[in-house]
């Protein structure tokens, strides 16, 4: 199908890119997980995995439960996603552009000769070896810059900040175990709060809040999770209610760039 981009990865980051994309006329594939781990699931097409469809904003993914019938969703414009976490439909549907958005922080398996053109987001990767672009992803002046060699900046692990909050805006499990949600996206919490529990084999452990705020992200109810996983996101400014609904800044940015090294490698591409 041609100008077709697959993105792998359809996190709140991914979105962004899958929305702009689809936005300027690209014909997307998403590639997902059979349990995806989204944290701002409202802004997350890859809840389309769990429920058949997701709408973010004004546009709506579908789940393809074959690669045939994401093809023909694609060719009736719509917007599909399919669980296949290797790629190995990759190939079946010849697209004109592969973007690794999963935000790994590292490679899980993007190639190169995956496509004409290959794309990453954020650190894990090498413009040039391992793909034809990265895109940075950490906050400041060079956030969404498209990179031709070398790669990202590192991962440093400590959330941009927000609201004059950096680390204390992610919560992460206690426990390994099932996670149970107390509170649901979109509560006000304040500080030590119980936002959830995590199901072990002792007993319950519970998940607080680590700042007051607004609960921006949590993970679906019902969700294996190991100690140390991320699981939420606070926002500390309480009156930004409907940033619960809409792509963030910096997904936007990024999604500028992957857009911009498509357009760019496009034009680089041989013709006939």
């Amino acid at each position: 199908m041609e100008n077709l981009v697959i993105v792998r990865g359809g996190g709140d980051l991914a979105t962004g890119t899958i929305y702009k994309l689809y936005q300027c006329g690209f014909p997307v594939l998403i590639l997902e997980t059979p349990t995806p781990s989204a944290i701002r699931r409202n802004v997350a097409f890859s809840e389309a995995v769990y429920g058949g469809s997701q709408r973010v904003e004004d546009v709506t993914c579908v789940r393809a439960d074959s690669r045939e019938q994401a093809m023909a969703y694609l060719l009736a414009g719509k917007l599909p996603v399919l669980v296949d976490p290797a790629g190995q439909s990759i190939p079946w549907f010849q697209p004109l552009a592969v973007v690794d958005a999963t935000v790994a922080k590292k490679n899980l398996g993007t190639r190169r000769d995956m496509a004409p053109i290959t794309v990453a987001l954020g650190p894990g990767f090498t413009a040039g070896v391992d793909v034809d672009a990265v895109v940075e992803t950490k906050r400041g002046h060079s956030l969404g810059k498209v990179l031709y060699s070398g790669s990202a900046a590192p991962n440093t692990g400590i959330p941009g900040v927000i609201g004059g909050y950096g680390k204390e805006r992610v919560v992460h499990s206690p426990a390994a175990g099932i996670l149970r949600n107390v509170a649901r996206i979109t509560d006000t919490v304040t500080r030590g709060q119980t936002i959830a529990v995590v199901e072990t084999a002792q007993g319950e452990v519970p998940v607080t809040a680590t700042l007051d705020g607004l609960l921006r992200g949590l993970i679906r109810d019902g969700y294996p999770v190991r100690a140390g996983f991320k699981i939420a996101d606070i926002d500390p400014r309480v009156e930004e209610y409907d940033n619960c609904f809409t792509i963030s800044d910096k997904a936007r940015c990024i999604a500028g760039g992957v857009l911009e090294a498509i357009l760019h490698l496009q034009g680089r591409l041989p013709h006939g």
